[in-house]
C-alpha cells in the first residue's frame, strides 16, 4: 500500500538538532582526551546508561496550583530526564544524564547578595521550607525547536525576592551557576564561557510564573535537569532557566548572561518565545513535542510566550524583533 505523505510531516533532522561544527569540534576534542584517560582516568564520567541512578532524588510534598496547569499531556519522566540540555555534563541530549552522577548536591549553599538589604546564604533545606511548595504544570520550549511539558515542584521566585529585600537600585537579577571542572566534564570544552550566567529584569524576576524550581515529577531535581535548585521560565526559551544555581546577585545593570554574550544575533538577552523571531538558522514558528511528535506527526504551532500571555504587559511598547 502507498502511504502518500506531505512534506511537511516528514521526520526529517531539524537545523537545530545539528551539531554546530564549534560544537562538533570541541566536542571530538574532548573524546580524544578521553581516550588519552585525561578525563576518563580521573572517574568522573558515570558509566554509560546510569541515568537511573543521577537522580538521588526524594519525594516531597507539594499542593497543586491548578492555575498553572496546562492541558497538554505531560512528557514522561524518563523523556524529560534522558533528553536534556546542560553543556556542563556535554553537548549531546544524551549525556547529562549519564555524566551528571557524580555531582554533589549535597551540602550545597545559594548565596543571594548585591543590591539587597538583606543578602543571605540558604543552604538546601532552607530553601525548601522559604514558602509553600506547589506542584505547577509548564510548558518548556527550547530555541531549538523542541518542547516538553513537565510537572515543576517549587514556588514564586518572587518568595525569596520579598525576602533578601531588594534595594532601590535593583534593576536585574543574575544567576550564575556551578562551574566545577572536578564534577563537570563538559566544562574541560570550550563552548561556553564559564561558569554559565543568566539574568532577568526586576519585573520578569517578580512575575508570579518565574519558579524557584527544587523538584519535578514530585521528587526533588534529578542531577541532570539542573540539580539541587534551578529557575524555570515557562514564557522563555530554556536557555534562560539556569541550572545548579549558586549565586543570586541583584544589579543596577543587566548582567553579561552566557548565550548572550557568546552568539549576541542568535541569543538575546530576554529569550522570550517568539514563532515571529525566527533563529538565524531556522525558523521558530514551529515546534516538535518529544515524546509524541513521530515521523507521521505534524509540528506544533509555537505560541507567542509559550502560550504564557499574561506576561505581555511586561513588554509592552517594546520592539519585540529587536528585543528578542
Amino acid at each position: 500500500m502507498l502511504i502518500r505523505i506531505q512534506p511537511d510531516q516528514i521526520d526529517v533532522p531539524l537545523p537545530s538538532e545539528i551539531t554546530p561544527r564549534e560544537i562538533f569540534e570541541s566536542r571530538r576534542h574532548f573524546l580524544k582526551e578521553l581516550a588519552v584517560g585525561a578525563i576518563a582516568g580521573s572517574g568522573v564520567l558515570a558509566s554509560a546508561g546510569a541515568w537511573a541512578q543521577v537522580a538521588g532524588t526524594r519525594k516531597l510534598a507539594a499542593r497543586r496550583n491548578d492555575s498553572y496547569v496546562v492541558v497538554d499531556k505531560q512528557t514522561s519522566y524518563k523523556d524529560a530526564t534522558t533528553y536534556n540540555n546542560f553543556y556542563e555534563f556535554g553537548t549531546d541530549k544524551s549525556e547529562p544524564a549519564r555524566n551528571a552522577g557524580i555531582l554533589k548536591i549535597n551540602p550545597w549553599t545559594v548565596s543571594v547578595e548585591g543590591e539587597v538589604k538583606k543578602p543571605m546564604t540558604l543552604d538546601l533545606e532552607t530553601l525548601l521550607k522559604l514558602a509553600p511548595l506547589e506542584e505547577r504544570v509548564y510548558r518548556l520550549r527550547c530555541v531549538e525547536g523542541w518542547s516538553m511539558v513537565i510537572p515543576w515542584v517549587g514556588y514564586s521566585l518572587s518568595a525569596l525576592i520579598r525576602k533578601v529585600e531588594p534595594t532601590g537600585n535593583a534593576k536585574y537579577v543574575e544567576f550564575v551557576t556551578l562551574a566545577d571542572k572536578k564534577q563537570m566534564p563538559g566544562l574541560s570544552v570550550p563552548v561556553l564561557e564559564w561558569p554559565y550566567v543568566e539574568g532577568l529584569r526586576m519585573d520578569e524576576a517578580n512575575h508570579p510564573l518565574a519558579l524557584l524550581t527544587l523538584g519535578m515529577y514530585g521528587e526533588t531535581l534529578p542531577n541532570q535537569n539542573g540539580a539541587p535548585v534551578r529557575i524555570v521560565l515557562p514564557w522563555k526559551y530554556g536557555f534562560k532557566s539556569a541550572k545548579s544555581i549558586v549565586k543570586i546577585r541583584f544589579l543596577k545593570e543587566a548582567p553579561r548572561t552566557t548565550w548572550n554574550v557568546t552568539a549576541p544575533s542568535e541569543y538575546g538577552f530576554y529569550g522570550n518565545v517568539n514563532p515571529d523571531v525566527d533563529h538565524p538558522r531556522w525558523s521558530q514558528a514551529s515546534e516538535r513535542r518529544i515524546g509524541e511528535d513521530g515521523f507521521l506527526a505534524r509540528k506544533r504551532k509555537t505560541l507567542m510566550f509559550n502560550g504564557y500571555n499574561d506576561v505581555a504587559p511586561l513588554y509592552a511598547g517594546m520592539d519585540l524583533k529587536r528585543f528578542f
